[in-house]
């Protein structure tokens, strides 16, 4: 999220229309987050990170690594990097 974005549940006092619920595939529940682009608001439905789950393949010697250890990895290389 920027700045200019703004998280929110949707709830039963606020209620999308309708035909924005469906588009979107919200439900009550769901996060959606507004960004103001301009002179507009643009609302979109926030990922599920469980729906993610298998979007990026891993490669079998990596699977189980602790996440402290990807994320020390992931600064290593980021430092390289900008050498």
């Amino acid at each position: 999220m920027t700045d200019d974005d703004a998280a929110s549940p949707v709830t039963s006092p606020w209620d999308p229309p309708k035909a924005i619920r469906e588009a979107l595939g919200l439900r009550e529940g769901d996060q959606v987050v507004f960004r103001v682009e301009g002179h507009r608001a643009v609302l979109a439905r926030t990922a599920d990170l469980l729906d993610l789950a298998g979007a990026v393949s891993v490669p079998a010697s990596k699977r189980g690594t602790p996440w402290e250890e990807v994320r020390r990895q992931v600064r290593a290389a980021r430092g390289r990097a900008r050498k």
